[in-house]
């Protein structure tokens, strides 16, 4: 049927911040799911708390809500707006969540829900209910029972026996889940899972450990048609959550009637649980020996799995959802790609494999043993012919240093205690174990991952064992390998480990051109090229046709002679249009031809630009960078030039097919990189909009005369090497901190001596600050020197950068856009933390409250170093104000994480704005260009933007929760995932909404827990009473409770752990905390970690710095009822 017209009003519910278990993928479901709907002729409304996000530009709906996902917030847009319908299915279990809590409230009255009906919620996600619907219809569960109590959880483990599985309902990510193999772990577990449920309801089931893993991605529409997208498989045995496991599509491993069972009961599945209109993901498990087959769970919704299934298969599996939700059928939506219908379940005539990413080096003390409750930040995809082509791109494409499966033991009992353990780097202790002569057999009794899987790795480890030089000679030779994904740079490295002899990967890449052994790049078409492919989806090859006649015809479109083929005598007469461009008779066909000769004639038409994306996800490169790579994107379209998009992260915008007029979907790796630039011929380079990850490959780049647009790698070199840009900064008189370089710990010690304590130390070319800490005496830098010289070496290639740390000094970023003649001053952000704490784990807003004359010092500062660079696009800069004076800590010329967040809340597009201005070289034009609301004004000889009329606050959110061990406590390396914004009239109330939103909600009233460190104490005394006087109590253990008693602040002395009971965990145990107030210095007992950590499981609102105390305190004298809410559009009026 066609379109809805009975709807007109609707409200898209996102997934809010960037966290474990829910990252990129929402974004690129939801900017989808935005266009589609708006593109449809539907009134969108959007709610989304992440300013970071594609979504959240004004463009993509025609209202959005920047404010926190709350039922109550959700309820006045719906009043407001006069919504209709309400589409809960892109937003990840946060959109569920809320729409469960309104149902529950009875705030839904007269809206209707998309996509999934709260019956269908309920079943999905309630774990008791999805049990009752699957015995229904007659399918295999786990043996279980659920409990809604620790006395119930009790009875059930009497029951269901150890090991047991413990499985919360209505979480995120495995939220609260886990494996117990004793009444101890089980008790813990248990309680856990019960804090993090929302409807206190756990399942207490028999273990699955050691079963395979299925995930069946399933698209129904109203009238009962049903398609599997995809099959992916997880290596990983059941037991480690599939966001943590490595995964593959298609199944490698199914025979075709466990595949057709699995397909069958997941249609089943789907109409029991009443999904009518829309994608879902159900979970099976297949025991290795037995082959049963039991149902796991289900996700009524898109999810991450969607977004992988997406990418794998390019079948947009949220821009059809979106569809079906609003009426239409499968039959009459067209593939995109092919233009064929969508009712076409996709077809792969490739290899995906999926890697996750993980960040355990930024989280001291937080296991990094794989379970049931997800940890990874990121992920990786990668595409091949085969099996291990594609795993070893994968890990290429990590960027974790792996050119492949490197050693990392030869101690047999290392190897097969880590084989044991579920663990991230588990695949290359196998391949060690292989290389030590270790059976198939007996790795898997370790591991319990398929034998197929561990004699792939097995073979990989014989090749590679062989290599030698004779490959630079030997065509064979080089193409097996290159066959197996090795790289150029793997195979140097193994020439040398094998024969002792110093080969680069720039001689193997000669060798290998000289042989006449170059890639093929094959196109992701959703139908393993059967029909044309109207989108360049592409990746690379370098193995042989699976399908020869059909590929043939893909590598030579022109090629009229392959005409005996019956598969492709259905497609005659498409087939004649596409290789007769003079047959013009064929109406029904000319949408393709006019296609195709758009896509065979771009090259004529515009210049080619490739911008390089920021790889996987992880802590100091994350959604942000992504932004800016989508628009620069757009903004190429914009001077219609081809935009040629690199990237090999599965869950962003920037890889979706229709993002760029090219993607490629590769490792970002120097080798891939030039042959692309090769392939494509192209006019300019785009590497300042990735972040760290594509800057890395600048100097080479630079050396092979790459046409790289914008600041140039000389520039680039000056802002990143510490001696010539303390030489640029003394020539234009700006002040910095005193530093030093270390080349080795003599000279750190020097340095150290000779400008002073505190100092902040950290090494070279590290991302998110990592290892970067500030020392307070001799004694603190000789620890930090032995601890961080067993990970790093310190040498004049990579010195230990030395910093004087200005204490209690007020931090600033800056972001400009510059064209060697004139600056924009995009935004002057002020933390809220003081020094010391990372930028990009600091609250910051505009505009800023410093007096004008210093903002005026800023602007020029800021003016006459983009100029004297001779930057082209953006450049980020921080600045520090220290006893009325402005030192200048660090230029970054290229995007920066604020940049998102600044469009967002000034409405000028930077991002595009920078890509113009890189084009072009002309500032004032590209202003003019995209500043549609006349923000932007020239004053002084430098352009910015008008002072906004409101206050727009970005805050840091946090994995502490999802990462038991890890301390809340914030330094100078940075340890967020994600960010929300606060929007309001007052600092105050953007403040409250930004905490809101980052779900560290601010209580009005009830009993604070203070603990301050010494150095801190006078200040606190003072923001104390302010808090007593508003009516709040206070707690303290005795070293704060003297200084409280001394100031003649109220509180009352509460017990440490160590000092008997009832103590201060007790009190949070039992709900008597309703905030807590920890400054710390890293150097606290056992004590206060455990308390912080108490904390967290037991969900009080927390802060870690005096400064965001004060801002709390303007939050709190406040009313946050008063303040309306605004759309961003309403804000920028």
């Amino acid at each position: 049927m066609p379109k809805r017209t009975d709807i007109s009003n609707i409200l898209l519910i996102g997934s809010g911040p960037i966290m474990i278990g829910q990252a990129c993928e929402f974004d690129y479901s939801g900017t989808q799911s935005c266009k589609t709907l708006k593109s449809l002729g539907y009134r969108v409304i959007l709610i989304n708390s992440n300013p970071a996000t594609v979504m959240t530009d004004p463009e993509f709906s025609h209202k959005t809500y920047v404010q926190p996902i709350t039922p109550e917030n959700i309820a006045t847009i719906i009043k407001k707006e006069k919504i209709d319908a309400i589409l809960p299915t892109m937003g990840g279990q946060t959109a569920l969540n809320v729409v469960m809590q309104m149902h529950q409230k009875g705030m839904l009255e007269g809206v209707e829900l998309l996509g999934a009906k709260i019956e269908a919620i309920k079943k999905g996600e309630d774990r008791q209910a999805f049990k009752e619907a699957m015995l229904k219809i007659g399918m295999d569960l786990p043996k279980g029972r659920y409990a809604y109590s620790e006395l119930e959880a009790l009875e059930a483990i009497n029951e269901i026996g150890f090991p047991a599985m413990i499985r919360a309902s209505f979480t995120l990510a495995g939220g609260g889940s886990g494996v117990a193999y004793n009444i101890e772990e089980f008790q813990e577990l248990a309680k856990n899972a019960l804090d993090a449920s929302p409807i206190n309801e756990i399942l207490i089931e028999e273990s699955l450990l050691g079963w395979k893993e299925y995930e069946m991605e399933v698209i129904r529409d109203g009238k009962d048609n049903c398609i599997i997208v995809c099959c992916i498989e997880n290596i990983d045995p059941m037991g480690i959550h599939t966001g943590d496991s490595i995964t593959i599509a298609p199944s490698l491993t199914l025979t075709d009637k466990e595949y057709q069972r699995m397909r069958d009961a997941s249609f089943a599945i789907l109409r029991e649980i009443g999904v009518d209109t829309g994608g879902s993901n159900v979970q099976f498990a297949i025991h290795p020996e037995t082959l049963r087959m039991v149902v796991v769970e289900m996700n009524p919704r898109v999810s991450r799995s969607s977004a992988l299934a997406s990418k794998a298969t390019g079948f947009p599996i949220a821009k059809v959802a979106t569809m079906l939700a609003v009426g239409f059928s499968l039959d009459e939506i067209k593939n995109d790609i092919t233009n064929t219908p969508a009712s076409f379940e996709p077809s792969l005539d490739y290899i995906v494999v999926k890697i996750p990413r993980f960040a355990f080096e930024k989280f001291a003390g937080v296991s990094s043993t794989l379970g049931t409750s997800m940890k990874s930040i990121g992920e990786v995809m990668a595409i091949g012919g085969n099996f291990l082509e594609a795993l070893q791109k994968a890990l290429c494409s990590l960027e974790n240093n792996w050119l492949g499966f490197e050693s990392l033991s030869k101690d047999l009992e290392t190897i097969k205690k880590e084989i044991r353990r579920p663990n991230f780097k588990r695949l290359l202790y196998i391949a060690d174990a292989f290389r030590l002569g270790i059976s198939v057999d007996e790795v898997f009794e370790l591991c319990q991952i398929d034998r197929w899987f561990l004699s792939q790795i097995q073979k990989l480890v014989g090749v590679e064992e062989s290599i030698n030089s004779s490959v630079l000679t030997d065509a064979t030779k080089m193409r097996g390998l290159k066959n197996l994904g090795f790289s150029d740079a793997r195979i140097a490295a193994k020439i040398k480990e094998n024969e002792s002899l110093e080969v680069s990967p720039f001689e193997v890449e000669l060798a290998r051109i000289t042989l006449q052994i170059t890639p093929n790049f094959e196109e992701v078409d959703t139908c393993a090229a059967e029909f044309l492919s109207l989108t360049p989806y592409l990746y690379s090859t370098y193995a042989p046709n699976p399908l020869p006649p059909i590929l043939k015809n893909k590598e030579n479109k022109e090629n009229k002679e392959n005409k005996e083929n019956k598969e492709n005598k259905e497609n005659k007469e498409n087939k004649e249009n596409k290789e007769n461009k003079e047959n013009k008779e064929n109406k029904e066909n000319k949408e393709n031809k006019e296609n195709k000769e758009n896509k065979e004639n771009k090259e004529n038409k515009e210049n080619k630009i490739l911008i390089i994306g920021s790889g996987p996800n992880r802590i100091g490169q994350g959604i942000e960078f992504d932004y800016c790579c989508v628009h620069a994107s757009f903004a190429l379209k914009d001077l219609n030039i081809k935009s040629i998009m690199l990237n090999c992260n599965p869950e962003t915008v920037s890889t979706d097919y229709d993002t760029s007029d090219t993607l490629y979907f590769e490792p970002i790796h120097f080798e891939c990189v030039k042959t692309i630039i090769q392939r494509e011929q192209v006019d300019g380079i785009i590497v300042h909009f990735g972040g760290q990850t594509p800057l890395k490959l600048a100097k080479d780049l630079a050396k092979m005369q790459a046409p790289i647009i914008g600041t140039p790698f000389k520039v680039i070199d000056i802002a990143e090497d510490r001696e010539k840009f303390s030489l640029f900064l003394k020539d234009l008189d700006i002040k910095q901190p005193e530093n030093g370089m270390a080349k080795n710990i003599d000279e750190a010690y020097s340095i150290a001596n000779l400008i002073g304590f505190p100092i902040i130390v950290r090494p070279s070319y590290v991302l998110g600050g990592q290892h970067m800490q500030i020392l307070e005496n001799i004694e603190e830098l000789h620890h930090y020197l032995e601890s961080v010289t067993h990970s790093l070496e310190i040498s004049p290639k990579n010195p230990l950068l030395i910093d004087k740390f200005l204490e209690k000094a007020i931090e600033l970023d800056v972001d400009a856009i510059c064209d060697k003649k004139e600056v924009y001053v995009a935004g002057i952000l002020q933390h809220i933390e003081e020094a010391g704490i990372h930028s990009g784990d600091s609250a910051c807003f505009i505009p800023s409250n410093l007096s004008p004359k210093i903002l005026d010092e800023i602007e020029q500062v800021s003016a006459k170093i983009a100029l004297h660079l001779g930057v082209v696009g953006l450049l980020n800069i921080q600045f520090a104000v220290y006893k009325n004076a402005l030192y200048l800590i660090e230029v970054n010329p290229r995007a920066s994480r604020t940049v998102p967040f600044l469009s967002k809340a000034l409405g000028v597009p930077l991002a595009k704005v920078a890509t113009r201005v890189m084009v072009l070289e002309d500032l004032k034009e590209a202003l003019k260009f995209y500043d549609k609301k006349n923000i932007v004004e020239y004053s002084n000889g430098i352009y910015k933007p008008k002072i906004p009329h409101f206050v727009a606050l970005k805050e840091a959110v946090f994995p502490f929760n999802k990462l038991y061990g890890s301390d809340l406590i914030l330094g100078p390396e940075m340890k967020s995932t994600g960010e929300v914004m606060g929007i309001a009239r007052s600092l105050g109330l953007a403040f409250f909404k930004a905490q809101t939103a980052c779900f560290n909600p601010i209580k009005n009233k009830g009993l604070i827990f203070v603990s301050i460190k010494d150095k801190d104490k006078e200040e606190a005394c003072v923001l104390m009473k302010r808090l007593v006087q508003l009516g709040f109590e206070l707690c303290a253990t005795e070293g704060t409770h003297k200084a409280l008693e001394k100031a003649r602040v109220k509180s009352l002395k509460v017990l440490k752990i160590s000092e008997g009971r009832p103590n201060i965990m007790d009190l949070m145990m039992n709900g008597e905390i309703s905030m807590a107030i920890n400054t710390s210095d890293h150097k606290s007992q056992d004590d206060a970690k455990l308390i912080r950590a108490s904390v967290l499981k037991n969900h009080v609102s927390y802060f870690t710095t005096l400064s965001a105390i004060e801002v709390l305190l303007l939050a709190l004298e406040e009313s946050p009822e008063e303040d309306a809410l605004l759309a961003l559009q309403d804000y920028l009026k």
